[in-house]
């Protein structure tokens, strides 16, 4: 048996060298990860160094020795081995694949979200479908400074959450209109300037358009903000812009959104 051994170390050339630096490099990538993600103890990943070693080292004597069976059994025992390890630490291993995710290598693969449509969009999807009315503004080239006063500041980063906590029923600042200034949300809580409407000629207009869309139209009369409108009665998304009134369907309004943001306001205004 030394004898064999020592005629596979002599046989042993460049090419099997570059393959026992790859699986190494694999392996201690591997277990760089774990230490990163907090899966496993110093022990426990000593202790996975030494079962990997021993078994290249059982896979590298049944191949010179040619125990076919020998080899058929550890193949069977590294399957069951695997598949115990994977019960065992599923908590850990789906944190590391969450953090995997998230890595630079897989954001370029990833579609490009707009940091103000897409998270007004998703928060007006849910706020539509619980059935819950809502009033944002959003701050163009005209500033808001006078309606922005009427509110309490906020000044945090724009996501779907806060927009949706803001209008939870219960809040302090669910009835006024939160104003969106370069993305971020600068107040809440804000009262928009008002108007009687009554020169309007269709009379059915009065009847569908209520505080809210009346504030919304009348803001986007007097500047060129865009502002969201969610209605509390039908849950209907409306966009008003340039003292017109839009309904978008949900599966739209990120997109319409976007455009209405990358179009100039003289433009919208025509």
């Amino acid at each position: 048996m030394l004898q064999r051994l020592a005629q596979l170390y002599e046989s042993i050339d460049s090419r099997d060298f570059v393959q026992i630096a790859i699986l190494a490099l694999v392996v201690f990538a591997l277990l760089r990860f774990l230490s990163r993600t907090g899966t496993g103890s110093t022990i426990g990943r000593g202790l996975g160094m030494v079962v990997v070693a021993l078994f290249l080292l059982a896979q590298v004597i049944v191949a010179s020795l040619d125990f076919t069976e020998l080899g058929t059994v550890l193949d069977y025992l590294l399957f069951a081995l695997l598949l115990i390890l994977a019960i065992l630490f599923q908590p850990e291993l789906r944190r590391g694949l969450m953090m995997l995710g998230r890595t630079k290598l897989w954001q370029g693969w990833a579609p490009t979200r707009h940091a103000v449509a897409d998270p007004l969009a998703d928060a007006a999807e849910a706020l539509s479908r619980d059935g819950i009315g809502a009033l944002i503004a959003i701050q163009r080239d005209v500033n808001l400074a006078a309606t922005i006063e009427t509110g309490q500041r906020i000044d945090g980063k724009l996501s779907a959450p806060l927009i949706r906590t803001v209008f939870t029923p219960r809040s302090p600042l669910h009835d006024g209109a939160v104003v969106l200034v370069k993305g971020r949300v600068v107040a809440a809580g804000c009262q928009l300037p008002m108007r009687s409407y009554d020169h309007l000629a269709d009379a059915s207009l009065l009847q569908k358009y209520g505080m809210r869309h009346r504030a919304a139209l009348c803001l986007s009369e007097e500047t060129d903000a865009i502002v969201l409108v969610i209605s509390e009665e039908t849950g209907r998304i409306s966009l008003a812009c340039a003292g017109q009134f839009e309904p978008v369907p949900r599966e739209n309004l990120a997109r319409r959104l976007v455009a209405l943001l990358s179009a100039a306001p003289a433009k919208q205004a025509a």
